[in-house]
C-alpha cells in the first residue's frame, strides 16, 4: 500500500484532546492565532490540534515547546469578535492526523507536514456495553439539565466511537491518557477501556 499524500496544515497546540465530532471553545488573542483563525475563514480550511507534551499555550520566547504527533483537524463553526484583539471561537473536530515533519514560522506558528488518518469504522457498541451508552445519555441529560451541553448534535449513540469518544472529553483522566484513547485505531477498543474504567468506579454496572 502507498503512503498517504501529505498536506501543509497549520498547528494549534494546546492543553487539551480535542476528538473527531467534538465541541473546541477557543479564546485567541496572540497574533499568530488570530491571523491563523482570519486566514481559516477566508479560505474555510482546518488547521490542525495538538496536545502540547512541553510548554504552555501563550507563547514566552524563551519557551521550549514539544506536542504529540498525532492531533486532529478542527472547523471553524463560528467566530465572535466582541473584544478588540480577542476572538471567541468554536470549532468541530474533523479527521484525526500524524505529524510527519514540522517548522515553526518567524511569527511562532507552527506548521506541519501531515497525513491523514483514518476514520473510525462505523461500527455499534456491543450488546455488553449498552449501560455505557445509555450512561452517556444520562449525562448529556443532567449537563442539559445544568444549561450545559458540551456536545454537538446530532448524538450518534449507536455509533461505538463517537460514543468513546464523548466519554473521553469529559472523564477526569490525565491529557496523557485521553491522547493515547484518541490514537486508537479501532473504536471498539477504545470504549472498551472506557467501559472498563466507567464500571471499575462504579458508574456503570
Amino acid at each position: 500500500m502507498s503512503s498517504p499524500p501529505l498536506f501543509e496544515l497549520p498547528l494549534f497546540p494546546l492543553q487539551t484532546v480535542l476528538f473527531p465530532d467534538g465541541l473546541l471553545n477557543l479564546k485567541v488573542f496572540e497574533a499568530r492565532y488570530l491571523d491563523l483563525i482570519g486566514s481559516c475563514m477566508r479560505s474555510s480550511a482546518p488547521f490542525g490540534v495538538v496536545a502540547l507534551k512541553l510548554g504552555a499555550e501563550v507563547r514566552k520566547a524563551s519557551d521550549s515547546v514539544a506536542f504529540e504527533s498525532i492531533g486532529t483537524m478542527a472547523e471553524l463553526i463560528d467566530v465572535d469578535s466582541a473584544q478588540a484583539g480577542i476572538l471567541q471561537v468554536r470549532c468541530r473536530g474533523m479527521r484525526r492526523f500524524e505529524v510527519k515533519s514540522s517548522h515553526q514560522q518567524a511569527d511562532g506558528l507552527w506548521i506541519a507536514q501531515a497525513s491523514s488518518l483514518p476514520d473510525d469504522e462505523s461500527v455499534a457498541p456491543a450488546e455488553t456495553m449498552q449501560e455505557t451508552v445509555k450512561g452517556l445519555a444520562n449525562a448529556i441529560a443532567t449537563l442539559k439539565a445544568q444549561g450545559s451541553v458540551p456536545f454537538l448534535q446530532p448524538f450518534r449513540f449507536e455509533q461505538a466511537g463517537w460514543v468513546a469518544n464523548r466519554w473521553c472529553e469529559i472523564l477526569p483522566i490525565s491529557l496523557a491518557a485521553k491522547q493515547k484513547l484518541m490514537e486508537l485505531p479501532d473504536a471498539m477498543v477504545r470504549l472498551q477501556l472506557v467501559d472498563e474504567f466507567l464500571r471499575s468506579k462504579g458508574v456503570v454496572t
